[in-house]
């Protein structure tokens, strides 16, 4: 499986952003997918999955501003960020497992198993 991210950048609060990322390979290892979140000093998080039967999950914090979304295809991945704050700036993620439990794992060990992960963009909003 191969992870390509894009988009980022920097915009005040408020202003949007909006991510994406090019995922290929098996589809079994590409099952789930979702956009993860690393602050400064903090531990890396989910902000928004998607699984194979197109169930979505949020962070409680981006509910109602943060939507992802994936081309009919699913090779392609959006995150849609919007009424963003400061809180929100951080190092961004996409990755892609068998299940989303394999990437919350990764997440948590900040070790890449069943998952793949790209490189990370920075998104940082100002005050």
């Amino acid at each position: 499986v191969h992870v390509t991210e894009s988009g980022g950048g920097s915009v005040q609060t408020g202003g949007s952003l909006r991510l994406s990322c090019t995922i290929s390979g098996d589809t079994y290892f590409r099952a789930s997918m979702g956009w993860f979140r690393q602050s400064a000093g903090q531990e890396r998080e989910a902000v928004a999955t998607v699984d194979s039967d197109d169930s979505v999950k949020y962070a409680d914090s981006v509910k109602g501003r943060f939507t992802i979304s994936q081309d009919n295809a699913k090779t392609t991945l959006y995150l849609q960020m919007n009424s963003l704050i400061p809180e929100d700036t951080g190092e961004y993620y996409c990755a892609a497992a068998p299940t989303r439990d394999s990437l919350i794992v990764d997440a948590k060990t900040g070790r890449p198993g069943f998952g793949t992960w790209g490189k990370g963009n920075q998104g940082t909003v100002s005050s």
